[in-house]
C-alpha cells in the first residue's frame, strides 16, 4: 500500500531520456537531503518523524485526546497556517467534510478551527454553535503571539473560565507551544495547562504528523498509530537503497521539475471527491512556501472535479497553456452508491442505471484527462489504494519529500518562508503595536 506515480498522460510532454539526465541529480539530493548537509538542513527532522516521534508524548496524546472525547462535545482548535491546515486537511479527508454534523452521532466532539482569519463574524458563529455545550480548547502556537490565533485564544479563553472557572477551565485547555520559550509557554505554565511541543526542527507546514496535528486528528475518531505507520512507510521506502526512479516522491519531483522548466509554472492539484478540498489546502501551503521564493518556484492552485469543470474547466481547456494537472485518485470505491432506477427516462440516464457513482466519477477522471492532455495541459496521475490512515500517512511522507527534492532541484531552500514575515510587519504598523512605528 503506497502512492502510486503513473505516467499514462505525459508521454507527449515528457520524454524519457529527459527523467534520465535529471536522475544523477535527484539521486544526490535525495542522498544530500538524508545526510542532512544541505541548505535548510536544521529544519529537516520531518524526514525521520515517522519512527523517531517522542513515544511518552505520542501516548499523552492518546490519553487527552480520550478525555477530551469524554467530557466535551466541541474541541476548538486555535491556530493558523501549519498549526491548523494539516489536521482540518486529515479529518475532512478521512471522516468527510461533514465529520461535525456527524460527529455526535458516532460519540465523537465537534471539531471546530478558528484563529484562522481576524474575522469576528466567524468567531460568533462558532461561539453560537457551542451554546451552552461543554467544550476543550486546543490552542497552537510556537510563539503565542501569532495576530489571529492570539486574538482567537482571547476571546475563548475568556469564554471557557466564564463557564467553568479559572481551575476548571485549566484542564480543559492543551497548549502545543514551543518547549523552550515563548508568551505561550509562560500562560500555559502558569495556569497549569497540559502541553505539548511543536518541534524545533520541523516548520509549520511538516508538522502535521507531530503533536500540532496529532492530538485535533485522535479527538475525531482517527487512528493515528496507523497514520504513523504509513507515514514510516513512506521515510522507509524514500531512504531505501534502490534505484531512484522506482521511487514516486522522487518521480513526482523530477517530472514537476522538467514541466516548470518547460514553461508550466502553475500546478492544480485535482480530485473528484469533496473532502478532498482541505487535503488541497494543506498541499498549497506546502509547495507555495517551500517553492514560492527567490522569484522561482511553480505556483499550486485546486480543484474538486467534476464540480469545477463547470467553472474554470473552459480555461483549462482552451486558455494558455501555462498550467498542468495533478490528479489524486482513490482506486478502492468509496461508496457503493449506485445511479437509481426511476419511473420514467425523462433525464435519459437508464444507459448506467445501476452502473456505481465510482464508476461516473472514474469515466469524468479519463475524460477530463484525455481532454486536457489533447488540449496541451499535462496531467500527472497519483493513485492511492485505499481512503484511509495508513494510505493518507504515505502521502503526506510522499508529498513531503517530493517538494523537498523539488526545491533542491530548483536551487531553493524548501524549510524557509521569509516572505510571510512581510504583511505581518505592515500590519503591526497599521495596528500602531510598540515598536513597528516609522
Amino acid at each position: 500500500m503506497k502512492v502510486t506515480f503513473k505516467k499514462d498522460y505525459l508521454k507527449d510532454f515528457v520524454a524519457d531520456s529527459e527523467v534520465e539526465l535529471l536522475k544523477p541529480t535527484a539521486g544526490f539530493v535525495r542522498d544530500t537531503l538524508l545526510a542532512r548537509t544541505g541548505v535548510g538542513n536544521e529544519m529537516e527532522d520531518w524526514l525521520t518523524l515517522p519512527s523517531d516521534y517522542d513515544k511518552e508524548e505520542f501516548a499523552r496524546i492518546l490519553k487527552v485526546a480520550d478525555e477530551i472525547k469524554s467530557d466535551s462535545k466541541v474541541l476548538v482548535v486555535i491556530g493558523i497556517g501549519g498549526s491548523y491546515l494539516g489536521a482540518r486537511a486529515v479529518i475532512e479527508f478521512l471522516k468527510s467534510e461533514f465529520h461535525n454534523e456527524k460527529a455526535n452521532k458516532e460519540g465523537l466532539p465537534e471539531v471546530y478551527f478558528v484563529g484562522t482569519s481576524a474575522s469576528g463574524r466567524y468567531v460568533d458563529d462558532v461561539i453560537d454553535l457551542i451554546g451552552n455545550r461543554d467544550f476543550s480548547i486546543n490552542i497552537i502556537s510556537k510563539s503565542g503571539t501569532t495576530t489571529e490565533p492570539a486574538i482567537a485564544f482571547r476571546t475563548f479563553k475568556s469564554l471557557i473560565e466564564k463557564k467553568y472557572g479559572k481551575e476548571e477551565a485549566s484542564k480543559r485547555i492543551f497548549a502545543t507551544t514551543d518547549a523552550h520559550k515563548g508568551a505561550l509557554l509562560n500562560v500555559a505554565k502558569e495556569n497549569g495547562y497540559e502541553r505539548f511541543v511543536v518541534p524545533d526542527g520541523i516548520g509549520g507546514r511538516y508538522s502535521v504528523l507531530s503533536a500540532v496535528g496529532l492530538l485535533p486528528i485522535a479527538v475525531a475518531g482517527i487512528n493515528i498509530q496507523k497514520l504513523m505507520d504509513g507515514a514510516k512507510a513512506a521515510q522507509e521506502e524514500f531512504a531505501k537503497d534502490e534505484d531512484i526512479l522506482n521511487k514516486p516522491s522522487i518521480l513526482y519531483a523530477i517530472y514537476r521539475n522538467i514541466l516548470y522548466r518547460k514553461g508550466f509554472d502553475v500546478e492544480t492539484i485535482v480530485g473528484y471527491e469533496p473532502q478532498f478540498r482541505f487535503l488541497f489546502e494543506w498541499w498549497k501551503q506546502l509547495m507555495a512556501e517551500s517553492e514560492g521564493k527567490d522569484n522561482k518556484g511553480i505556483y499550486p492552485t485546486s480543484a474538486i472535479f467534476s464540480t469545477d469543470l463547470h467553472s474554470i474547466g473552459q480555461y483549462i481547456q482552451d486558455g494558455k497553456k501555462i498550467l498542468f494537472e495533478t490528479i489524486l485518485d482513490i482506486t478502492k470505491p468509496i461508496s457503493d452508491r449506485v445511479v437509481p432506477s426511476a419511473d420514467d427516462n425523462t433525464d435519459n440516464l437508464d444507459y448506467i442505471l445501476n452502473k456505481p457513482m465510482k464508476e461516473v466519477n472514474e469515466a469524468a477522471l479519463t475524460a477530463t484527462a484525455q481532454a486536457h492532455t489533447s488540449a496541451g495541459v499535462p496531467n500527472i496521475l497519483l493513485q492511492l489504494d485505499d481512503l484511509d490512515e495508513f494510505n493518507l500517512g504515505n502521502l503526506i511522507y510522499f508529498f513531503e519529500a517530493a517538494v523537498a527534492v523539488s526545491g533542491y532541484l530548483d536551487g531553493i531552500n524548501p524549510f524557509d518562508q521569509p516572505g510571510v514575515e512581510i504583511y505581518k510587519t505592515n500590519m503591526f504598523k497599521i495596528l500602531g503595536k510598540p515598536g513597528y512605528t516609522d
